[in-house]
């Protein structure tokens, strides 16, 4: 490190930050301390910042800031040089104001040349400031910047943050830096531990602050406070004898509610594991934060984990007090499910009339109805069996109105299966009602029984259709029914559970049962105010294009992570396959085919060919383009050959096209690279005599048409 940098330390301590946005927010303040110096061109070494988040604090650490901001070249573009002076070439009152507000006369202004024009401009150099001046407004900007949606206030001033501030330390190696944010004064006192370490915590510079803050029982460092807690886990999990469950989400959740995270093993009475293990699991890691443990075998036992935020003397009573916490959820969870037994399923199937899904789409009696007749025509499409599809439909909001999925709604569908289950339902039906929600997440499987795929989709088509047709389909970042996602879990259970279904006619389908109030709801008013008059059957093609064009759209991030290129997508778009199945292996097919060397000098060619047949087409008075080739009217042998290929390949591709195995029948015609790169080389198209001309040209198209069976080659 040069003697013209130090290292720097900033440190904001607060009241507990939220832990769900505890990453977002320490990421987004150590991006705000960084682009602060950067904008005002402050020599640091940026790339070796480092964040660090604690339920308490958000720090960064710079091992090298320079002292002193170099020199800043100012520019101010003033105006333009033709408009700036008169007739007589005396300046303007615009550019007068100019001069006068950079301080300097119009002779002093420089001129800026560029391709477009002429501008009178100012140019000045401003002596840099110390960097310490500049440190207190650079961490404002970035408190500012902050993703903070409600901030709060406290005491009696104007300032506001997403929790109350206590403490501020700016160190520059081991200087202080002076300066007020929050409304606090800069010092290198911080705080440690709120109940190990109660002293304040004296930081010497600001390479010795991580090691202050490990002294004052502080892992600082989010990274080594989740290494912290994986450790914790797995000793604790040692002495029960079991397996820990615990995902990046709830480790990540533990991680920003302690600063110094000690296990503790703990049990519950066995008699709670009668109760499905989702709704224990859900209530140790939902409410509790704790650490679910299982056998070898998979099955939940007794045993869980909480992870303390302190080092007690006495882990025996943290002990007692985490199973005096879990005792009661646990028997509510157990009296809801010890009730919701009392009845079968299908009995709350009239309660689901009188609650309302959507207020121009009626109830969940109503939904569960369409999504029923959609599931009965889809399952006999697919050769499933429809009476299962049919009837999981009809169950598949009941569990909506049991006491345990009012309580954790986040067990809906789970809860479904084991009380269908329990009242003797065909399995392939209870397990549907748990799967038809899949995928719930990003990277999730689909469906993995045909019945569910099928409940899956046809309750997709029905909710995109719905909520299209009232008028409340996605805008910008709003998107409240989740349509997005359904759009994309409909693409996938498509596609990866290879249903052949028409897209724009299923939707179709669905719209045509929508009650006409809701296809009316979303029409616009005219500029007199009053809706236009329903068209049912044009609202409803209107609305199935919009919601195939919706569901393609949602494909394209699919396939690009698949390593699929956006030519490749469009160049089956283009051919409009019915079937998203249907447009799985065309899109492999071509993927498969942009590999082989002949795809490039194709693809031109059949770009070439595009654009002679469109040009063509667009020409006043130009020979209109047949289908039929005539032999008689060739002229070349290159024509001859390019004929006698393409019939051949034609012939050979019939089956292969009938079968779909596209990936075959592109290869077969990668075989026509050489007939159709001698046809461009010696032939003429655009021949003097006309039938001839006529000829060549419908030669082409039939070369197009043979390639656009699969895809529109010429777009990649």
């Amino acid at each position: 490190m040069s003697a013209a940098t130090k290292p720097l330390l900033i440190e904001l301590g607060t009241e507990e930050l939220p832990p769900k946005a505890l990453d977002e927010l320490a990421t987004a303040f150590s991006r705000g301390i960084c682009d602060g110096l950067a904008k005002r061109g402050v020599e640091a070494g940026l790339d070796e910042a480092k964040l660090y988040a604690s339920p308490r604090r958000l720090a960064v650490h710079i091992p090298s800031v320079a002292v002193n901001q170099p020199e800043q070249n100012l520019e101010r573009r003033g105006p333009a040089v033709n408009a700036a002076l008169d007739a007589n070439g005396q300046p303007s009152k615009a550019l007068q104001g100019f001069a006068q507000s950079c301080g300097v006369t119009v002779e002093q202004l420089e001129k800026l040349e560029t391709d477009k024009g002429s501008w009178f401009v100012f140019r000045a150099v401003k002596p840099g400031q110390p960097v310490a001046a500049l440190l207190p407004e650079i961490v404002d900007e970035a408190l500012k910047g902050l993703p903070i949606p409600k901030p709060m206030r406290w005491g009696d001033h104007d300032y506001s943050f997403v929790r109350p501030a206590h403490w501020l330390v700016i160190l520059h190696g081991s200087d202080i830096v002076d300066g007020s944010v929050l409304g606090l004064t800069s010092g290198r006192k911080s705080r440690g531990h709120r109940f190990m370490h109660t002293q304040p915590v004296h930081v010497a510079d600001a390479d010795s602050w991580l090691d202050a803050m490990t002294a004052a029982k502080v892992l600082a460092d989010p990274a080594e406070r989740r290494q912290k807690i994986r450790d914790e886990v797995a000793r604790a999990a040692k002495e029960t004898g079991g397996v820990p469950q615990l995902d990046d989400a709830l480790l990540n959740e533990i991680a920003n509610l302690t600063e110094w995270p000690v296990a503790i093993a703990c049990t519950f009475d066995r008699e709670f594991l009668a109760v499905p293990p989702e709704a224990l699991v859900t209530t140790m890691e939902t409410n509790q934060k704790f650490v679910p443990v299982f056998d070898a075998d998979g099955k939940l036992t007794e045993h869980f984990i909480g992870i303390a935020n302190i080092e007690s003397k006495q882990p025996s009573e943290i002990r007692k007090g985490y199973e005096r916490v879990i005792r009661p959820r646990f028997a509510d969870a157990k009296f809801f499910w010890d009730e919701d037994l009392k009845e079968p399923l299908a009995s709350y199937q009239d309660q689901l009339k009188n609650v309302t899904y959507q207020q121009a789409l009626g109830s969940l009696w109503d939904k569960s109805v369409r999504a029923a007749e959609l599931a009965r025509i889809i399952a006999a499409r697919v050769g499933v069996d429809a009476g299962a599809a049919t009837r999981a439909a009809a169950l598949s909001k009941c569990d909506l109105l049991t006491r345990m999925v009012g309580e954790f709604p986040e067990l809906q569908g789970v809860m479904g299966r084991y009380y269908a289950s329990h009242h003797g339902e065909a399995k392939d039906v209870a397990d549907a009602l748990d799967s038809y929600y899949q995928p719930r997440f990003a990277g999730d499987a689909i469906a993995a029984g045909k019945v569910g795929q099928v409940l899956a989709v046809a309750d997709r088509f029905d909710t995109l259709a719905g909520i299209f047709a009232v008028g409340m389909k996605p805008s910008g970042n709003k998107d409240p029914f989740a349509l997005r996602r359904a759009a994309l879990g409909l693409a996938r259970t498509l596609v990866e559970g290879g249903l052949e279904l028409d897209l724009r006619g299923s939707f179709v389908e669905a719209l045509e049962l929508l009650p006409e109030a809701a296809l009316a709801a979303g029409l616009k008013p005219g500029k007199d105010g009053k809706a236009p008059a329903l068209d049912a059957g044009k609202r409803r093609a209107v609305l199935a294009d919009e919601l195939v064009e919706f569901v393609l759209d949602r494909l394209r991030g699919y396939y690009a992570e698949q390593g699929f290129t956006t030519e490749q997508f469009e160049a089956v778009l283009a051919v409009s396959p019915s079937s998203l199945v249907d447009f799985d292996r065309r899109l492999r097919a071509v993927g498969e085919f942009g590999r082989r060397s002949e795809a490039l000098s194709l693809a031109a060619a059949n770009k070439r060919v595009a654009n002679i047949l469109r040009k063509q087409a667009e020409e006043a008075g130009a020979v209109p383009v047949g289908t039929s080739v005539d032999p008689a009217h060739f002229e070349a042998d290159a024509e001859r050959a390019l004929h006698a290929a393409l019939d051949a390949a034609r012939a050979d591709t019939v089956a292969p096209l009938q079968a779909g195995d596209y990936a075959a029948v592109l290869t077969r015609l990668a075989q026509l690279q050489a007939p159709v790169d001698a046809f461009f080389d010696s032939v003429l198209v655009n021949a003097d005599n006309p039938a001839v001309r006529a000829n060549r040209l419908a030669l082409l198209g039939q070369l197009k048409a043979q390639f656009g069976a699969i895809a529109d080659i010429a777009r990649l």
